[in-house]
């Protein structure tokens, strides 16, 4: 299985007669460079293996030569089978299964019960399901990378696009459009202050002159004065009781939590994350020990079913009548159905593995997180099951003056909770919703009855934007559309967070320039693959793979020839301007020339002139905060008062504040300090002379030794000291003492150091390393026997053994099999995927003195 939490909690229900081992995730994945994913060849794909879990591969191999037979059981859906898998083609390549019983078995929750069920009716691997992750893991690959380097070279470095990443980008941007398209509206709304039999409370105008009252009714506050007027003189201070209708009304619970609503309703309740819920909802499933060892306290958190077994059902309604009485329970066991037509693998809704756990008594015994949502879990699963929630409505209408086709109508809303049912438990959260408060206990009344109209107020109201998307709404609104899956939206999010294409503003998501950059220009030149029902359709095609409907090779080859081309007409025809996407703001009123702001490699920027005048342009980046939609002429022209001079130092250096490449920064004769937090606009002399003096204090401090001959120097850094030529940069072994180094141990140790690698932007630096490199090669030719063993204790390194599996024929790779793996040499007898004819043998449960692993 994949988590160590996980192996410890089923080892203590399996007993001494199995070792339980954990993979610690993925053991294996594609090879993260071009050529991983092979469409010439049926989409062959080379794998490696995943180095930081080598050594549990090895643990899982070790154990399985004492053992009998192999169970897999990682997680229930596609992701978790494809683990199965890949460990499976490891070991099998590894010549390792040979006479090993090799099984797979999965279980929704982690319980005792659960445990042992999985384990007396296991089953085959799932080729379907592995062909669906497969095809899932090809898709992504192939469209980042095509996409993202073509952003690289049209926008900036450092950019990402994916399937479904890219359609969830395009629906925050698109909705920035419209807030800044919106015009607001002016409308105004007529309230009544009434009273009757002693008791006040509110109504409002609902019919006026004959005419029902629409939002857009009363527009200006002329017109609603008018009305007001009109109102006061028909009633003359009282009205008369038309109708009065009361009802009875029911509130039925949510249904118990899938993926999507739970990450939804802990953001909306918890504060929480979508990435965080699933990291705590994992924890609550993989087990916690509540005073008798780990165990797990909620079924699997990754699906989209709505169902829960009929014995659970049982188990919740029999503590519904112990903590709420008869009175509390539903009629009948509330059946939900999963709206979705592709409901995830897992069967069940989101609940606790035992209703009869309450919160409150294992609070002491977890993390708050934890707690909080377990018991936000226990809360929905219990009152989905619990008595409808029971109110007396009554709405009254009142006629103010003579009844007729012109009569003027006001109506009072009244509500009465009656029963709460399991409003006394739970009660969903909402987005964006209007507060109705139009809900109020009213007096008894009945038709003819005299009511005191007090006062009549008119209220100025503007129509509101629609709202930017907070976590919650965001994955909803993914959900709605059928965009990814709710097992990947807390990816999505943290992806869009991390290349910076989106900032959190009072918890809603707003778009950065460059997102919108990337946005606009995706859906401009990559309109299909961005589109909401492409991406919608690619889930339900995948979909369609995990249930043996549909060939996962036909379904790649049907997307890719199209992209590709499209991906290399882009990359040919469309130039770094017209990505950047200028706007024009005006003139400069020194040089009369245009100035624009647009988008450049470095980030946003305002430019004074075009490439095509005589003299070269000038630029000046954005200030923090500044918004390329949003800058003016005036704000533009402020940003070109950079460089400022600010007088000079005790030396006579001249000091200048500025921003760079790398952010704002003041300048001292040839040396520069970085400004964390001060603004280079607004920087004052003396804070200037501080800053300056902090650098100083900072390179005095930073300094441990210094051979100025030989260029070379011991220094502190961020993860502690090392040595430096500015060529390599050599760790300093632990048992040594930065300061007691000499010369020739530090060239030593830089000799062994890889040369420093300076990107694509520090081309004279990578010559100039090139030139240190060989010098330092000459420099170790001559290093004293002393000196190398200090280069072995720096340079031991552990070896991750990387393992290619060798592709089937086209036909296999290309018929209904797990995908096929590119050829490698170092295997060319390992298959590429469990054959769909060939089942995993399955044997018979004999007595043995060896270890089930």
């Amino acid at each position: 299985m994949e988590s160590p939490a996980k192996a410890k909690t089923i080892k203590k229900y399996l007993g001494k007669d199995f070792e339980v081992l954990a993979s610690y995730g993925h053991v294996r994945d594609l090879v993260p460079k071009e050529g991983a994913v092979d469409p010439k060849h049926h989409f062959a794909m080379k794998y490696q293996v995943v180095e930081r879990n080598q050594k549990h591969v090895d643990a899982i191999s070790r154990a399985l030569k004492k053992a009998k037979s192999l169970f897999l059981a990682t997680d229930p859906d596609r992701e978790g089978e494809a683990i199965s898998w890949h460990l499976y083609e490891l070991l099998k390549a590894q010549g390792e299964l040979e006479g090993k019983d090799v099984q797979r078995v999965v279980f929704y929750e982690i319980t005792k019960n659960s445990v042992r069920e999985a384990m007396a009716s296991p089953r085959e691997l799932s080729v379907d399901l592995v062909n669906a992750q497969q095809a899932r893991r090809a898709l992504d690959f192939l469209v980042g990378f095509n996409l993202s380097p073509l952003l690289w070279k049209k926008v900036r470095p450092g950019l990402s696009a994916g399937r479904v990443q890219s359609p969830a980008l395009r629906m925050i941007c698109e909705r920035e459009d419209e807030i800044a398209a919106f015009v607001a509206r002016e409308y105004w709304s007529i309230d009544a202050e009434l009273e009757h039999s002693e008791q006040k409370f509110p109504g409002k105008l609902v019919e006026y002159q004959g005419a029902k009252v629409e939002q857009f009714s009363f527009t200006t506050e002329a017109h609603a004065r008018d009305v007001e007027r009109t109102l006061q003189g028909a009633a003359k201070g009282e009205l008369t009781v038309l109708t009065v209708d009361r009802k009875q009304r029911k509130r039925n619970p949510a249904p118990p939590f899938t993926t999507s609503t739970l990450q939804q309703e802990a953001a909306r309740k918890l504060g929480f994350s979508a990435q965080k819920t699933m990291r705590v909802a994992q924890q609550l499933y993989e087990g916690i020990d509540i005073g008798e060892g780990q165990v797990g306290l909620i079924t699997y958190m990754r699906t989209d079913s709505l169902n829960l077994a009929q014995e659970a059902i049982g188990q919740i309604r029999d503590v519904i009548v112990q903590l709420y009485g008869q009175e509390g329970l539903a009629e009948e066991p509330r059946i939900y159905k999963t709206k979705s037509k592709n409901a995830q693998e897992a069967h069940e809704a989101i609940r606790p593995t035992a209703a009869n756990v309450l919160p409150a008594d294992i609070e002491k015994k977890m993390e708050s997180d934890q707690f909080r949502l377990y018991a936000l879990i226990w809360k929905r699963t219990v009152a989905c099951q619990m008595a409808p929630a029971i109110f007396d409505t009554v709405a009254v209408d009142m006629l103010a003056g003579e009844d007729g086709p012109k009569r003027t109508v006001l109506r009072a809303n009244g509500s009465t909770l009656v029963k709460p049912g399991y409003i006394s438990v739970y009660q969903e959260g909402m987005d964006d919703v209007v507060q109705d408060d139009s809900d109020h206990v009213l007096p008894p009344m009945k038709e003819g009855d005299r009511v005191t109209l007090t006062g009549v107020v008119p209220t100025q109201h503007f129509t509101e934007p629609p709202p930017r998307f907070s976590e919650a709404s965001l994955v909803k609104a993914l959900e709605e559309y059928g965009i990814g899956r709710p097992s990947t939206y807390a990816s999505i999010i943290s992806t869009l967070r991390d290349r910076q294409y989106v900032d959190i503003e009072s918890r809603r998501f707003t778009a950065t320039d460059i997102g919108k950059i990337v946005s606009r220009f995706l859906t401009q030149y990559f309109t299909t693959y961005v589109d909401y029902d492409f991406t919608a359709k690619m889930e339900d095609s995948l979909d369609a793979v995990a249930n043996g409907e549909q060939e996962w090779v036909p379904l790649l080859e049907k997307f890719w020839k199209p992209f590709i081309d499209l991906v290399n007409h882009t990359e040919t025809s469309v130039s770094r301007e017209e990505v950047a996407q200028a706007r024009e703001l005006g003139k400069d009123p020194a040089s009369g020339k245009p100035m624009t702001v647009r988008m450049g490699r470095f980030g946003p920027f305002v430019q004074i002139g075009t490439k095509d005048d005589a003299d070269k342009p000038r630029f000046a980046g954005l200030r923090p905060g500044q918004k390329m939609d949003a800058i003016t002429h005036a704000e533009a022209i402020e940003l070109f008062k950079l460089p400022r001079k600010l007088g000079t130092t005790a030396a006579g250096e001249e000091i200048t504040a500025n921003v760079g490449r790398f952010g704002p920064y003041v300048k001292y004769g040839a040396k520069y300090a970085s400004l964390k937090t001060d603004d280079p606009y607004e920087i004052t002399p003396e804070r200037a002379l501080e800053v300056i003096r902090e650098k100083e204090i900072a390179d005095a401090n930073r300094l441990i030794l210094d051979f100025p001959d030989a260029g070379i120097q011991v220094l502190n850094g961020r993860y502690g000291p090392y040595i430096t030529d500015k060529a390599r940069n050599a760790k300093i072994p632990k048992d040594r003492d930065p300061k007691a180094l000499t010369l020739e141990e530090c060239q030593t140790l830089l000799a062994a150091a890889p040369v420093r690698s300076f990107g694509k932007w520090g081309k004279k630096n990578g010559k100039a390393a090139a030139k240190g490199a060989s010098a330092a090669g000459k420099t170790a030719k001559a290093t004293p026997p002393a000196a190398t063993a200090v280069v072995a204790a720096a340079g031991r390194k552990a070896k991750g053994a990387s393992i290619g599996l060798a592709a089937k024929a086209a036909k296999a790779a290309a018929s209904k099999k797990a995908p096929a793996t590119a050829p490698a040499k170092e295997s060319a007898k390992a298959d590429a995927a469990p054959d769909a004819k060939r089942k995993t043998p399955l044997k018979s449960k004999k007595s043995s003195a060896k270890k089930k692993t």
